[in-house]
């Protein structure tokens, strides 16, 4: 066992592992999982990990579960990093890479925290877990959750595209339909939480999603044989997978792997629902309430991201930014990878792309530059929503 504690990201005070842990009992802020680097540095060299399986725990030394009996797979991770030249010729940038998650187990990057976030409530004993999701989160729970044997409980907005509940339901998973937002959904599912006894997944209101997120960060580095590209694009609701993978280079670094260098990271968002952009912009360490968040792209539809501050010091900190593209930009990225590369993304992915012309535009990418853009998942649960503006 490579895990030694939990460590709250605000105070830093220490919380112990072997137990169901929420948010610091302090100050009320995500805990992040701390690990024995000299021991896992030993266990997990880049030579080692060569000969291991092509899924996220490959690197199970950084991940928090010790008995491979609690782990619970679909065969997540280790998704391909694209070259896309002629997408990346038609904005300027020829050596532009797509991290393509649309592969995963239930057709989105959410297969990876879920698996590691249902895997360690197992391993702690939960019989139950749960969650507000804007879709992809719920569809995950629901899939691993029935292949761990626990029961699964679903808060999904009343707005949301009828194939995520179709899929969720499906699972076997108990799913509740609130009105409002994914924030309203995290409400009512908090309280039920709290009088049943359930494990919350919410993000970031555990420790171990964010686990998995990160591998996205170790395989990064792996495909690109232990280097770091100078940037990188992720679309941004929620935002876990961008702490992680800033939490992953920190321990990469630590075990010898990389060096100092980091990618400039970029968060993407829609301009209907943009706390990070706006709160960047103003100099804020934390992020406003965004009212009337609208987007079609649900999975950047979050008015407050529990872990605001840690998007903001990771952007800050690398020397990227902050972005905001409109709906119309975000299908007409969907279409430009498409045609150009055969990559049908989600609208997330699509606003990333869109966010290439304008970074180029502002000098803050260019030719030499090697850039990698994140495709979230599929764009076919996400059908139904763009065709009105197709």
């Amino acid at each position: 066992m490579f895990l030694t504690h939990l460590e709250c990201a605000k105070c830093g005070l220490r919380h112990e592992a072997d137990r169901v842990q929420n948010l610091c009992t302090t100050c009320g802020a995500p805990l992040l999982a701390r690990y024995d680097f000299e021991r896992a540095s030993v266990e997990m060299r880049p030579g080692h990990l060569a000969l291991r399986v092509p899924n996220m725990w490959r690197y199970r030394e950084v991940l928090p579960i010790a008995d491979p009996r609690h782990r619970v797979s679909l065969g997540e991770g280790f998704t391909p990093l694209l070259a896309t030249p002629r997408l990346g010729g038609a904005v300027g940038l020829p050596r532009l890479l797509v991290k393509d998650e649309g592969g995963n187990p239930t057709g989105s990057f959410k297969a990876r925290g879920l698996g590691a976030a249902v895997s360690m409530a197992k391993a702690l004993g939960a019989t139950d877990v749960c969650l507000p999701s804007a879709g992809n989160a719920g569809s995950a729970l629901g899939a691993y959750a029935a292949r761990g044997g626990l029961r699964a409980h679903v808060f999904l907005p009343k707005d949301i595209a009828r194939v995520f509940v179709m899929e969720t339901e499906a699972y076997g998973a108990e799913v509740t339909m609130v009105d409002g937002l994914i924030t309203d959904a995290g409400r009512v599912c908090a309280g039920l939480a709290k009088e049943h006894g359930w494990y919350e997944c919410a993000t970031l209101k555990e420790p171990y999603r964010i686990e998995g997120k990160k591998t996205m960060g170790y395989e990064i580095a792996e495909q690109l044989e232990w280097t770091l590209p100078d940037a990188i694009l992720y679309p941004t609701g929620g935002g876990t997978g961008l702490i992680g993978m800033w939490k992953a280079f920190d321990e990469m670094e630590a075990m010898g792997f990389i060096g100092p260098k980091r990618p400039r990271m970029y968060a993407v968002q829609a301009d209907g629902c943009a706390p990070i952009v706006k709160a960047f912009e103003e100099g804020r360490e934390d992020a406003p309430m965004w009212a009337n968040a609208a987007t079609h792209a649900h999975g950047l539809r979050v008015p407050k991201a529990l872990g605001d501050f840690l998007i903001l010091k990771a952007v800050r900190a690398s020397g990227g930014t902050a972005i905001a593209v409109s709906e119309a930009e975000i299908v007409r990225g969907v279409k430009d990878a498409a045609a150009a590369e055969g990559l049908f993304m989600a609208p997330e992915g699509g606003a990333c792309v869109a966010a290439l012309r304008t970074l180029v535009a502002q000098g803050r990418l260019g030719a030499a530059d090697q850039v990698v853009l994140f495709n979230t998942g599929t764009a076919f649960k996400y059908v139904d929503l763009m065709a009105p503006l197709w």
